[in-house]
């Protein structure tokens, strides 16, 4: 393991034992609130993807660090959910330089709020910016898309979906097209105590280069509400199941912390 210092993950699980001993048990309906990324509420977010192995690449790995934040608000009094993502990328040691840790490009999503159903629904604009510090760790592109989010909260759980496209429409001129589509199943299932089972893995097609990978994701989960703020923290290996192209991951674990604040 050489990417990044300390990661995520890791420190995840030490939390996760520690919030073993909580004795406050969720209801479905606070379990459901606490992992519906629809929820209608201030969130805060550390996620790590960290990647340990790669198809084509022997002996790299990398870890991207995503500090995430969503906010409810209205537009012309209909209701919308903001997210932006801005991820800290360490890369694969490939290079004479080695690898390289500094600010990827920031994405952001606005979703127009619905209900269809038993189904909570989001459908918007997305924006990704060349915010990156070193060409190694963003695409230098600028690029635009569309995000739908899909979500049906269970007595048992959550299932639903997010699908995102996006496609650069300016930047470097000198860096390749993007041209990316990504699907990200949404299965949690509740246990007692705050526990929870889930698999969030995304699967990614890049469409200008013709490569994709499909992954399959199965973590744990823990949500407690110590005060007016729910706390959930989870971990979730995931192993890709197909692919096509070189250069894509292998097994990875996804582990992040996920705060919401009353409004």
């Amino acid at each position: 393991m050489k990417a990044g210092s300390a990661p995520l993950w890791l420190v995840c699980i030490v939390t996760l034992t520690a919030a073993s001993s909580a004795v406050l048990a969720q209801t479905d309906d606070e379990m459901n609130a606490a992992n519906n990324p629809l929820q209608p509420t201030l969130g805060i977010n550390l996620h790590n993807l960290y990647v340990d192995s790669y198809y084509g690449l022997n002996d790299a790995d990398s870890n991207s660090g995503l500090l995430r934040g969503s906010l409810p608000h209205k537009l012309f009094g209909k209701p919308q959910l903001l997210r932006g993502t801005l991820p800290i990328v360490t890369t694969p040691d490939l290079s004479p330089a080695g690898e390289q840790t500094d600010v990827g490009d920031l994405n952001l999503f606005d979703l127009l709020l619905m209900k269809a159903g038993e189904f909570e629904l989001g459908l918007g604009p997305q924006l990704t910016a060349p915010t990156a510090g070193r060409d190694e760790t963003g695409t230098g592109k600028w690029q635009a898309g569309l995000a739908f989010l899909a979500i049906s909260p269970r007595h048992w759980g959550i299932f639903g979906g997010l699908v995102t496209w996006q496609h650069s429409f300016a930047g470097d001129s000198d860096r390749r097209t993007q041209n990316n589509l990504q699907a990200q199943p949404l299965v949690i299932f509740n246990l007692p105590k705050g526990w929870y089972l889930r698999s969030t893995a995304t699967w990614t097609w890049d469409l200008h280069e013709g490569t994709y990978y499909v992954p399959v994701g199965a973590g744990v989960g823990k949500v407690w509400k110590p005060s007016t703020t729910t706390w959930n923290v989870f971990v979730e290996p995931q192993w890709t199941l197909a692919h096509d192209g070189d250069g894509v991951p292998e097994f990875q674990i996804y582990a992040g912390l996920n705060l919401q604040f009353p409004l």
